[in-house]
């Protein structure tokens, strides 16, 4: 047996592996002592690897606050592009916007234009009018006598007058002045300016404001140049007082009619006379007209309202009034309103020939008791396609009525305080003002004089209710 096999037997090493152990521990020791060595001088070397650390640290966070600026940079052109688009947008969706407004636009005022040929468009206005103060009515005064009709020119800038004392005054809207004035002519004499040498009782003016035409109790319609009032031209052919005026919007087809109980056509342009046409039983006294062909007429005392259809030669006849009917107006065109000497008030539509509402004592009664007798109704005025009317009468008011849906209600509105007989009634073309002629005795007659009564030309400014702000506003 060999020596180190004795050796392990015993539980000895042998001397190799003891110098292998040994050298085994020695590696051992140097390793613990070279950590002990690093981790006693671990407080120098931590403290150089942390400012190396904070160094290495403090360049990255340079690098990305680079990073971040050069993608500010490229954000800030991101942002400019999206809202250069956004701009674009909104532009496009204005545009689409104010397209659709313009087709609304267009399309409600088609919608309008139809319903006006049609004679159905009736306009709500009546309820957004005030009850006008006494600062809102202005008076003018240059007539001698009695107030028998007025017209306003289409634009609203001036108003014409005309009275018993037969003269005939423009005036200024806006101030209120003697723009014009076409003195009477005396009969028979030579030289002197053309005039009226009798009662006025009628007038028109023509849509285009160019020609303005008065008629006169001596059978003579007369015709002026609006602007200058010189007076252009004479038709004859009436066989009694002309009491009815009215033009053909759009022409200068005028339509007259008179105490002879005829209506007669005239083309002002040409100074000529076209035809007449005979149907009511009694004088004639008023007539209106609007776009279409034909005009009505208000047939006095044979109780009847009248459509003449001209190009037919044809007329329809309407029943409804007691009395003596005075005065009528177009609402639109296929709705008239007119009043009577019974005190009534009557709105009719042109496909029924009874009235669609009748107001009984529409200014109320006056007399005695046990005598009492309604006011005469002796002026009526329409606002142009809407359901606003003026009724005039020797009550010592105007008053104003609302109408009703389809024109089958009339509901009064208020009461403007007027002393005397309101002989003529028209609305501006705008709405915003209503003009009344006043006078101490009534167009036609002289049954009463109110002495009180101021021979004049009243201008009474119509304030609407403001519409309330739109929410969010």
């Amino acid at each position: 047996m060999s020596a180190a096999a004795v050796a392990r037997k015993r539980g000895k090493p042998a001397s190799g592996a003891r110098a292998g152990a040994g050298a085994g521990k020695r590696r051992r020791k140097a390793d613990s002592a070279g950590d002990r060595g690093k981790s006693k001088g671990g407080g120098k070397m931590n403290e150089e690897i942390s400012s190396d650390s904070e160094s290495e640290s403090l360049a990255p966070r340079n690098m990305e606050e680079e990073e971040e600026l050069e993608e500010t940079a490229q954000e800030k052109k991101l942002r400019l592009a999206k809202l250069y688009l956004e701009q674009l947008r909104q532009q496009e969706e204005e545009k689409v916007d104010a397209r659709e407004f313009e087709e609304d636009q267009v399309a409600g005022r088609l919608k309008e234009d139809v319903l006006e040929q049609r004679g159905k468009l009736q306009k709500s206005v009546a309820k957004e009018i005030q009850a006008p103060a006494p600062g809102d009515i202005r008076i003018l005064r240059g007539h001698q006598l009695s107030i028998t009709c007025l017209v306003i020119t289409p634009d609203d800038l001036a108003i014409f007058s005309a009275a018993k004392d037969c003269t005939i005054i423009k005036w200024s809207v806006e101030s209120g002045r003697k723009l014009h004035v076409i003195p009477r002519a005396k009969k028979g004499a030579e030289g002197q300016p053309p005039g009226h040498s009798s009662h006025v009782l009628c007038m028109a003016i023509s849509s285009d404001g160019k020609y303005l035409a008065s008629g006169d109790r001596s059978k003579l319609i007369l015709i002026w140049e609006a602007r200058s009032c010189q007076h252009l031209h004479t038709f004859t052919g009436h066989r009694d007082a002309v009491s009815g005026l009215a033009f053909r919007r759009g022409t200068h087809q005028l339509y007259s009619t008179s105490h002879d109980r005829s209506v007669k056509v005239w083309n002002v342009a040409e100074n000529s006379y076209v035809e007449t046409l005979f149907g009511h039983q009694d004088a004639v006294a008023a007539l209106d007209a609007l776009s279409r062909e034909c005009c009505v007429t208000a047939g006095g005392r044979d109780g009847t309202v009248r459509v003449w259809k001209i190009p037919e030669e044809s007329q329809l006849v309407f029943y409804g009034h007691q009395g003596s009917i005075d005065s009528i107006q177009l609402i639109n065109e296929e709705h008239m309103v007119s009043g009577a000497d019974d005190g009534s008030v009557a709105l009719w539509g042109l496909s029924k020939k009874r009235p669609l509402a009748l107001q009984r004592e529409a200014h109320g009664l006056r007399g005695e008791p046990g005598l009492e007798q309604p006011f005469w109704v002796s002026s009526v005025a329409a606002l142009l396609n809407t359901d606003l009317v003026a009724t005039g009468s020797h009550s010592s008011c105007l008053r104003l009525w609302q109408c009703g849906e389809g024109f089958r209600r009339l509901d009064p509105l208020c009461d403007i305080p007027l002393v005397g007989f309101i002989n003529s009634l028209k609305f501006s073309s705008a709405g915003d003002f209503l003009v009344a002629g006043v006078g101490q005795e009534h167009r036609l007659g002289r049954w009463w004089r109110i002495r009180e009564a101021r021979n004049s030309v009243c201008i009474i400014r119509l304030r609407r209710v403001p519409r309330p702000a739109a929410a969010g506003s």
